[in-house]
Order: structure tokens, then C-alpha cells, then sequence
């Protein structure tokens, strides 16, 4: 436990200030994301150095593809979420308090050393929501793994105020934000509104973070033609075309268990949709499709990254980040 960061005192009561609800909370009592409590007065991230899931991952499974490709991640992640997804796929840890799910004593600098002794290139905070639930244990990790000259990466919902941001984006060099659908989807599926995560993406891509986006297809819910037009353009106005997006295929999880999975169809029109909308870098994943997880040229068309899963074939990346033609390919290479 540690004392948390951007709240205000009301009296008794507690205002945490870190993402848009904004809690006002009572003492003895926590906010929505279950894991930051009011304590006489003061608010107690109760997550901190607390991890409940620690697993060494390619770095494509955050994903990142186009971020240092073919290392592997030492990612942990934390009890507790500010929103309540319903079709949420770590549903076990995220709609838990932290005193209900196992967890780790793993303080920052155990994590660091950790990650070094297991040959890990970046530390990935992940699995749950760690730019809100675990943003102080966040920070802190990711100052000490700079000096190691460790790369920090969060894989996030975005639902975060602009301030806790901004300072987050200090330590951070790559992140991958989901972008779930529409500002209805948003309210009837998350609990949350969209607004801020739009701001979030801005953001990132301003502060030179390196970012790509996820946006998991449900079926019924965010996979009409005009609303994945919209998302696409909404990406190529605001983010740039050389942003990678990612379609993941929908698994019946949590409470939304009578939804089928994402048809294949679905996201290759999607792809489909994306690139014609004039996006460079669209993949598909959760699904084995023969060549969607593949970085091409966009200029020759070569293939430049082959990809099985989460492994490495080929990488024809060139030095300076470029194709054999000379086409700059956007990301982080070395």
C-alpha cells in the first residue's frame, strides 16, 4: 500500500482525481475501481507492489508489433479496473478487489531485477487497467527500469484524466489503447464514455509515446460497415495513418456468454475496411488467419515482418527502420 497520487482531500472525504469519474470517496470506504481506499483522510493505492499475475510474454501478445519486435516482456498486472466491460476477457482479476485474488509481495525494484534475470527487454504493465488501478506502482517501477535501460509499456483502456497522463507519459515509451466502439457502445457496454479515451490517444501520440490500437469486435454490438469506417477515419484524422490497429476476435466471456465469436468474415472485412480508409498497418488477432498478423511495405508491398502467432519468422526490417525500397516503416526497431 502506498499513498496514492492526484486526489484531493474533501474534509473527511476523499476526491481521487485520476480518471474522469472523478470518486468522492467516504472514509473506510473505495472508489470504483475497488483498489484505491479513503483511509482517515488520506487515499491508499492498495494494489501497490502488489501484482497479481506475472507472466514473460512476447512483446506481440500486448500486441506491439511494430515496437522492438521478437522480445519478450516481463508483464505484470494488478486487481481492479475503472470500468466494468461486459464482455470483460480478465474478468477474474479485474472486477476483483485485491484482497480476493491471490497476489505477490513484487516491489519496483523486485520487478526490475526480475525482468534483467529473465532476459527481458521491456517491463509491460498489463492484463487489468494499469495507467488508473496501479499507476503509482507504474511510475515508480518504471523510473528504476530506465536507469536499466529497460523500456516500459502499458497496454490500457484509456480512461484516464488528462493530468495523470501526461505524467504517466514520462515514463512510458510504448502503449496500446483499446478502442472498443462508439460513444454508445461505450455507456451501454463499459460503463464508462468515450470522450477520454479519444483525448488519451491524442495525447499519446503528442508526447511521442509509441502507440498502437486494439479494437475487439463484437458481434451485434461495433462491426457495422459504417461504424468501422468511422473508427478508421476517426484513427487516420487524428492519430496518423501509420498508427497499426489491431482487430481481435470476441470470445464469450463474463456476462456476455450468448454472443458467438467474432466470424472470420467479420474481420477481414474490417481489415478491408480499415485499409482502404487509408491505414497503413492493420492486423488481425485471437484467430489464426494465414498472413493478417504479417507487416507489409506499404509503398512495395514486401513482406517485412512474417509472424506465426506470437513468433518471429522473418524480419527484413532494414537498418533505420526502412524496406529494401527505402519506405520509412513507422515504429520503434532497435
Amino acid at each position: 500500500m502506498k499513498e496514492a497520487l492526484f486526489y484531493k482531500k474533501l474534509g473527511n472525504k476523499v476526491q481521487c482525481l485520476l480518471c474522469p469519474r472523478e470518486c468522492i470517496i467516504q472514509n473506510e470506504k473505495r472508489g470504483f475501481c475497488k483498489v484505491r481506499e479513503n483511509k482517515n483522510g488520506k487515499l491508499i493505492a492498495l494494489v501497490y507492489s502488489r501484482p497479481c499475475s506475472i507472466q514473460i510474454d512476447p512483446i506481440e501478445k500486448k500486441p506491439l508489433f511494430h515496437f522492438l519486435p521478437g522480445h519478450r516482456s516481463y508483464s505484470i498486472g494488478t486487481a481492479g479496473c475503472n470500468l466494468h466491460c461486459t464482455y470483460c476477457q480478465n474478468w477474474q482479476i479485474s472486477q476483483s478487489r485485491p484482497e480476493d485474488v491471490p497476489s505477490l509481495d513484487l516491489p519496483p525494484k523486485a520487478v526490475v531485477d526480475d525482468a534483467i534475470l529473465n532476459n527481458c527487454k521491456s517491463i509491460a504493465y498489463t492484463y487489468t487497467e494499469p495507467a488508473v488501478t496501479a499507476i503509482e506502482y507504474v511510475i515508480d517501477t518504471a523510473k528504476i527500469a530506465r536507469k536499466k535501460r529497460l523500456k516500459n509499456v502499458i497496454v490500457s483502456n484509456g480512461f484516464i484524466n488528462e493530468e495523470p497522463l501526461k505524467d504517466l507519459c514520462k515514463y512510458i515509451d510504448a502503449a496500446n489503447i483499446d478502442l472498443k466502439g462508439n460513444a454508445e457502445f461505450y455507456k451501454k457496454m463499459t460503463g464508462a464514455w468515450i470522450e477520454p479515451v479519444l483525448n488519451s490517444l491524442k495525447i499519446l501520440k503528442e508526447k511521442n509515446v509509441w502507440l498502437e490500437v486494439t479494437n475487439l469486435i463484437v458481434p451485434g454490438y461495433n462491426d457495422t460497415d459504417k461504424e468501422l469506417r468511422q473508427r478508421c477515419e476517426w484513427i487516420k484524422e487524428n492519430l496518423g495513418e501509420d498508427v497499426p490497429l489491431h482487430f481481435s476476435r470476441f470470445f464469450p466471456y463474463y456476462k456476455l456468454t450468448n454472443i458467438i465469436p467474432t466470424p472470420q468474415g467479420t474481420l477481414e472485412k474490417a481489415k478491408e475496411i480499415a485499409i482502404k480508409t487509408g491505414l497503413k498497418y492493420v492486423y488481425i488477432g485471437n484467430i489464426f488467419i494465414d498472413g493478417a498478423e504479417n507487416t507489409y511495405c506499404s509503398k512495395c508491398k514486401t513482406l517485412l515482418i512474417e509472424r506465426r502467432g506470437f513468433e518471429i519468422i522473418q524480419n527484413n526490417i532494414k537498418r533505420g527502420g526502412k524496406c529494401k525500397c527505402g519506405e520509412k516503416i513507422a515504429g520503434v526497431w532497435k
